[in-house]
């Protein structure tokens, strides 16, 4: 069963990413896995089902990713810092900018309500906390800055996304994400 879930995946992903959601058939899909559209609805429900298993890889794989560039940086508060930046700058990717940026959304609705993002804000309200009891960060509601600084990321990444300069709204948009950061130091 496993197997036939990740076979589907890696065909979805290959799909939505060079098509498109809307443009990628579920015959194909299941062609390209070799299976029927039968296995497909068992595992996943629908396209759409299949959709969010895509995208809940992704986001785990950029969850990863942000997480390295925090684990790189000298300081906790840096990492911080650049665990965030590293998650905006994730939008120049193509597959995840299609995705998980401009057909997630499309398909799926607000993505600060997806499980991911939910893991994520439980995350980042315990680094708030921590940087707050270390006297770094003034004393602040953890979830409130949180919830504040995840939907800058966010909103960062998909206006990054969606632009028709990624690479120059990239530019102004971690800047500006770590101006409104700093204004949580103590």
């Amino acid at each position: 069963m496993e197997e036939t879930r990740a076979r589907l995946i890696r065909a979805a992903r290959a799909a939505f990413a060079e098509k498109g959601y809307a443009a990628a058939s579920m015959d194909e899909l299941t062609e390209a896995a070799g299976l029927t559209r039968g296995a497909l609805y068992h595992n996943f429900g629908d396209k759409k089902g299949l959709l969010q298993a895509v995208i809940a890889q992704l986001d785990a794989e950029m969850v990863a990713q942000a997480r390295v560039a925090r684990e790189r940086a000298p300081t906790p508060w840096l990492g911080f810092l650049d665990e965030g930046v590293a998650y905006i700058e994730l939008a120049l990717e193509p597959e995840i900018q299609r995705i998980v940026l401009l057909d997630g959304p499309a398909v799926l609705g607000d993505p600060s309500r997806w499980p991911g993002q939910t893991a994520c804000l439980r995350t980042t309200t315990e680094t708030i906390q921590a940087l707050v009891e270390a006297g770094t960060v003034k004393p602040v509601d953890a979830e409130a800055a949180a919830r504040l600084i995840n939907g800058a990321a966010l909103n960062a990444a998909l206006w990054v996304a969606a632009s028709d300069d990624p690479p120059a709204v990239l530019a102004r948009a971690t800047e500006a994400f770590r101006c409104l950061a700093n204004g949580l130091l103590k």
